[in-house]
Formats: structure tokens, sequence, C-alpha cells
């Protein structure tokens, strides 16, 4: 069978950078960061690792595509939309997308050469600020306070060791159980009279902090 045959018969789509991309993407969210190397991104494509050189040129530069890929899925605060309404939407935006891509908490606003779609998306925060009304300063207070938030309460929430009620139980019990009865009477408090209650979420809590950041950066830029 001739060359050219057997390359119309592989049902394989060509290699590319963004077939690349995706395929390490899809390894991070399943297997995290740590693994991932350039001869497990080919097994995936079912390609020689060699070959990957052609569309990225190592793995530096594989991650900086990968975070591009992500803040390209983030909701861009363009339009006319109330500013306030813009961020509130674009933090619950990388809330999920944090939630999604666990691995990249931690490199979002790391990368010292971003991509199009990384760039593209502070300067649409920054633009829907300025047109807002705030000046230069306040909007570096804006965006510190907003992503300081965002990305701990997003943190936090990884590091919590329960999702449900009967989890939060059983923590609770072993919690408590090495001390004496009503040592710690606020914190037993807290957590049998609100956060063991029937439907408790603290996913919840994090629209309860945003609005309350807004709030505040709407007054302070009224005053």
């Amino acid at each position: 069978m001739s060359t050219t045959a057997m390359k119309d018969e592989d049902p394989r789509p060509a290699l590319s950078r963004q077939r690349v991309v995706q395929a390490a993407i899809q390894h991070a969210d399943s297997a995290g960061l740590d693994g991932l190397t350039m001869r497990k991104v080919a097994e995936m494509l079912q390609a020689a690792p060699m070959s990957l050189y052609r569309h990225v040129s190592n793995r530096d530069d594989l991650i900086d595509a990968m975070i591009d890929v992500l803040f390209g899925e983030i909701a861009l605060p363009l339009g006319s939309a109330h500013w306030k309404t813009a961020m509130r939407d674009r933090a619950l935006s990388l809330r999920d997308l944090l939630a999604r891509h666990r691995w990249a908490i931690g490199l979002m606003e790391s990368r010292r050469r971003p991509g199009p779609a990384n760039l593209r998306h502070h300067d649409a925060v920054i633009g829907k600020l300025r047109s807002a009304g705030f000046d230069v300063e306040m909007v570096a207070h804006a965006y510190s306070v907003l992503d300081g938030y965002i990305y701990g309460f997003a943190l936090t929430r990884m590091s919590i060791p329960f999702d449900t009620t009967d989890e939060m139980a059983a923590m609770a019990q072993d919690m408590f159980e090495p001390w004496p009865a009503n040592d710690y009477p606020n914190l037993a408090e807290f957590v049998t009279d609100h956060v063991m209650k029937p439907g408790y979420d603290y996913r919840e809590e994090f629209e309860y902090g945003l609005d309350l950041i807004l709030n505040g950066l709407e007054e302070a830029l009224a005053g």
C-alpha cells in the first residue's frame, strides 16, 4: 500500500496547536498539572512527542496557551450593562471557571507571556471600570479587591474537606470529640446552628461577599 493511501486512511484529525492545548487542558482537569508532560499529551493524541514541538515551543508555552483558552471562557464585561452588573457577571463566571479547572488557580495571573484572550480580558475589565468613572487609582483598588476575593474564595472552597451536610456532621464530630464539652461554645453554635442546617451550601456565601464588595466600590465611587 502506498504512503499516500495510508495517510488517506488515517482517521485521526491533523495535529494542531488547538488540539494539543485542548488535550493538555483535558489531562489537567482530570489528573492535575503535576503529571502534565509533552509525552503524556502526545499519548492522548496518539502522536509522536517530538511532533508536538511543531505547535508548542515547550511546556511553559503550552501552559501559557492553556491559560489563554481559560481566559476566553470568562464572561467579558462589555456592552452597555451597568458596571456592577458586568463585574458581578464576570466574577461569577470566573468563580465557575476555577471550579471547572481547579489546577489553574495559581496560574491565571502569573503568565509572563499572556495570550490575546488574557490581555483582552484585563483590558475589558479596566475599560468597564474607567467608563463608569473610576480613576486609574480606583481601578487598581477595585481590581485588587475583586480578584483577591474571587481567587481567595475559590481556593478556600477547594480546601474545605466536606461537600454535604452529612460530611460536615461527621467532620464536626471528629473535630470536637477530643475536647471537653463547651470548651468552644461559639464555634459549636456556629457549626450546629448554621453550617449543619439542611440545605446549607458554602458556595452560596460567595455572592453575599461579592455584593458587599460591589456596594462598597459603588459608595467609594460616589464619594
